[in-house]
């Protein structure tokens, strides 16, 4: 069972740009959006980068996500611990059964098939629910990395960027300028573009 304390947006690469418009939620304090970083420029290409780890702490349609998946672990491992409470239970009352001399061959045979039942039980719930759990979780991914990669072109071709990389540690790049980093800029985007994002997943 693979453990979910926070999601991964699988995005490595480069996206390179298509355009739209963005709407303002006239409600909320409305962040600066626009680069404020000069753009590099490799031959007549712009590129700059936003830090993925730092933008996934700041979108806040990812950080609601992220809750709800915590949230659903949190009840499976609750639901595993009380199964396996309720086996040590259990074994404990067999174990002291069978130390005062109270079970017949017959009764601890019966003990141990039950023992064994429960800790099927486990294993069996482990992997079919937490196989869900990871399903969903992953589609999720899924979903909100492709939502990303589309806000991203739509972003880019606003600002004449070329190319918007994706900086994260243990990814493919090792160090980029912080003169190219837009993560603040790129984050201030998608949380203003927040409900047209949850329309466009809705539709999935």
């Amino acid at each position: 069972m693979s453990k979910f304390t926070t999601l991964k947006i699988a995005l490595i690469g480069l996206v390179i740009v298509s355009c739209g418009d963005k709407k303002q939620d006239k409600d909320k304090v409305v962040e600066n959006t626009v680069p404020h970083v000069e753009i590099q420029k490799i031959g007549e290409l712009k590129i700059a980068y936003y830090d993925q780890d730092s933008m996934k702490l700041n979108f806040e349609y990812y950080k609601q996500q992220d809750k709800i998946v915590q949230k659903k672990q949190l009840a499976f491992n609750a639901i595993i611990e009380k199964k396996r409470a309720e086996g040590q239970s259990y074994l404990e009352m067999y174990s002291k059964r069978a130390q005062n001399n109270e079970l017949s061959q017959d009764d601890m045979k019966g003990y141990e098939e039950n023992l064994q039942k429960m800790e099927a039980e486990i294993m069996q719930y482990q992997q079919v629910e937490g196989a869900k759990l990871e399903q969903e979780t992953m589609k999720k991914l899924e979903v909100i990395g492709n939502k990303i990669e589309s806000f991203s072109k739509k972003y880019c071709l606003e600002h004449g960027i070329d190319i918007l990389l994706i900086y994260a540690k243990g990814g493919q790049f090792n160090y980029i300028n912080p003169s190219m980093n837009v993560t603040k800029e790129f984050t201030a985007y998608l949380n203003q573009n927040e409900n047209q994002i949850k329309k466009e997943l809705g539709k999935k």
